[in-house]
């Protein structure tokens, strides 16, 4: 880190916030770049009070991005995921609520050129090598932030992203069903494990002696039922072809239960030792795939609707989050959409 510090634009993107920096300002030795974002950040501090991190493991995110050397991708996206108490910077997930600030940021920067009206950005996710295409506002040719699109977890409004997500199944476990399974019994636990975009755990709340309705505050002041979820999680690992998770921040661990507001079902998110206040967007594309097996936790509350176009309100501690889910003519899922939306805070330099 130089005495001028570090180029860095912080964004808002979805439901979470972090650092967006192109590769070129960070250092090319990991360990080097992974000291100067944990210096960035705060981090170890539960506080963070000693970096721009919000003490949250939503707002200690990062984003890298490139000019993509790949044929028919404008730009590279890699996601790391800063921890607020621990001395760990690591690239085992994805994140689809970051990835909605990666398209403006990379026309902010000159990586790709902007249309009149709106401009679709090709991102290449190195973190599960698949791509999305994000759909920004460029109205006159540039990045604009306001609109009247809102999303559940944001205040405002702001101009609406979609983003579709191609060939996400199996990106981290190699398959959507690692198992082969649309169930396993794990310590006595019917569980779906899935990976469409992000490796989940799909848990019926109602095994855990909970309703599925409560607050984050009141499940994560259930020591109980996080020594659960945990010693499962810790199971599953191998069993999703992700290793030893001990320090690894997949598998999410999301408890289910019956919509209470009109959607296809709602949800209660460990990622993985804290309870989500929404859902990640990768996240929520794995439940709704869940939503379509033939049989799970999931689909034992799902209202999935029908035909080959599928719109799935997944619900979450603070409002919804809809997947629109595209089927082929057997009923398998060929891609999913989200709406997102992205805003600009700071521009500058970091120290």
């Amino acid at each position: 880190m130089s005495d001028t510090g570090t180029r860095v634009m912080w964004m808002r993107g979805g439901t979470s916030k972090g650092g967006y920096f192109l590769a070129e300002d960070l250092p090319t030795n990991i360990a080097e770049r992974d000291a100067l974002l944990l210096r960035i950040m705060g981090s170890p501090d539960p506080r963070q009070i000693d970096g721009m991190g919000g003490a949250n493991p939503l707002t200690s995110k990062v984003a890298i991005v490139k000019k993509s050397a790949r044929q028919g991708v404008d730009v590279d996206y890699l996601f790391l995921q800063v921890f607020v108490d621990k001395p760990v910077v690591t690239d085992q997930q994805n994140c689809g609520n970051i990835l909605a600030g990666v398209g403006p940021f990379a026309i902010e920067r000159g990586l790709v050129e902007a249309q009149d009206g709106t401009t679709d950005v090709r991102i290449f996710m190195e973190n599960t090598e698949q791509i999305a295409t994000a759909s920004v506002a460029t109205p006159a040719g540039r990045v604009t932030y306001d609109g009247v699109a809102r999303i559940d977890g944001v205040p405002g409004t702001s101009a609406a992203m979609p983003i579709v997500f191609e060939d996400t199944a199996g990106s981290s476990c190699g398959a959507l069903l690692p198992t082969g399974n649309a169930v396993d019994i794990v310590h006595g636990v019917p569980v779906t494990l899935i990976d469409n975009g992000m490796p989940c755990v799909i848990l019926d709340a109602a095994d855990f002696g909970i309703s599925g309705q409560e607050t984050p505050a009141e499940l994560e002041a259930n020591e109980t039922l996080k020594a659960r979820l945990e010693h499962i999680r810790l199971t599953v690992g191998p069993m999703m072809n992700l290793g030893d998770v001990a320090k690894s921040s997949v598998p999410k661990m999301t408890l289910v239960s019956a919509a209470a507001n009109g959607g296809a079902i709602s949800t209660r998110s460990f990622i993985p030792h804290r309870c989500h206040d929404a859902i990640g967007v990768l996240a929520a594309v794995s439940v709704a795939s869940a939503c379509l097996l033939p049989e799970g936790p999931a689909r034992k509350y799902a209202v999935a609707g029908e035909g080959r176009a599928r719109s799935m309100s997944v619900e979450h501690p603070t409002g919804e989050f809809t997947v629109i889910a595209t089927l082929d003519e057997a009923g398998a899922l060929v891609s999913a959409g989200v709406l997102r939306t992205a805003r600009k805070l700071m521009d500058g330099q970091a120290y």
